[in-house]
């Protein structure tokens, strides 16, 4: 009887022992801490194609999902406005042009002409008036004119003197041609209207949308035959050359994180792979929205920085979005 409580008692204490330690095990699983798990994303830099000239989408010659090189045409904009523009600046500086024209070469050789036998023609009355002129000036000084008589004659051939003179002045002006101001100003017309001309083409070139940069087309906006403002973004082109990887980070992880270290990265969409990358950029993010208390006490706050790290070298398949863990710091 005596040895069968002894039984029972041991095994008693062997199961109170089992019990004490399935509950510390289950206890130490429980409050273990789990393991810090910092995730980021991948990104890559974006070019937004934009039209400086309001217009219509005329064409799209690629679409979404399309490689591109740096340089090529991506869309035409056509816009009725820039053509009339053109033509009214053609018109004007054809118009400048002409009137520099006339001023560098000066009066036509009929003008000089005419302009010529005025003069001789004035120069015949003077001669005709001086002759009148002097004897009625003998007359006079015999005393057989009038004064009256004398003064009508001597008016009559200071008005052909001068008559004279001003045909011979215009005959000058005719063969000198136009002033060097005159000149001067008709050119300087001539330039304003190629400056206008040259704006208006450079109008004309901004219809044909390039791509900035080489990549893929992740985003067309308008359709063909939709109306585009200046400025309005057509598409978007991402660079898959240039990816870097985005981690929000409390304060108090950040210890091992500085710019140009490694962070050791997993890719679950590439199946769990690892790859390097460096770190390039820590800067804290904006005060709003990044407060988080450490503690529940709330001794201190702590707040969220941005860290960016690119690939140490090209990763193939990685996309903007994916998600990347940091292993280790």
């Amino acid at each position: 009887m005596k040895k069968q409580q002894n039984y029972n008692l041991v095994i008693g204490l062997l199961a109170l022992i089992g019990i004490i330690l399935t509950i510390a095990v289950v206890g130490y699983f429980v409050t273990k801490p789990k393991p810090l798990v910092l995730q980021g994303e991948a990104e890559a830099s974006e070019y937004r194609v934009s039209g400086m000239v309001p217009g219509r989408i005329e064409k799209l010659y690629v679409k979404q999902g399309d490689k591109v090189c740096k340089g090529d045409t991506v869309a035409y904009i056509r816009s009725y406005q820039v053509q009339a523009k053109m033509a009214q600046a053609t018109s004007v500086k054809a118009a400048a042009q002409a009137q520099s024209t006339k001023a560098q070469n000066g009066a036509r050789e009929q003008q000089i002409t005419g302009a010529y036998e005025l003069w001789q023609q004035a120069k015949i009355q003077e001669d005709v008036m001086k002759k009148s002129f002097d004897r009625i000036q003998n007359l006079y000084d015999q005393k057989v004119v009038s004064a009256q008589k004398y003064d009508e004659v001597k008016a009559k051939y200071d008005a052909s003197v001068a008559q004279a003179k001003a045909a011979k002045s215009q005959y000058d002006m005719a063969v000198e041609g136009a002033r060097k101001e005159d000149k001067a100003a008709a050119a300087a017309l001539v330039g304003q209207a190629d400056g206008a001309v040259q704006e208006v083409e450079s109008y004309m070139r901004e219809l044909y949308l390039t791509a900035p940069a080489s990549g893929i087309v992740s985003v067309t906006f308008p359709k063909v035959g939709e109306l585009v403002g200046t400025g309005s973004p057509v598409m978007t082109i991402t660079d898959l050359d240039d990816i870097s990887f985005s981690f929000n980070v409390r304060e108090d992880y950040l210890q091992g994180m500085e710019i140009g270290g490694k962070l050791t990265l997993e890719i679950p969409a590439l199946g769990g792979k690892e790859i390097k990358a460096d770190i390039t950029y820590i800067a804290v993010r904006e005060s709003y929205a990044t407060w988080k208390a450490t503690k529940e006490t709330a001794l201190y706050d702590a707040k969220t920085f941005e860290v960016k790290a690119v690939p140490s070298e090209k990763v193939e398949g990685l996309l903007p979005g994916m998600t990347a863990l940091i292993k280790e710091k």
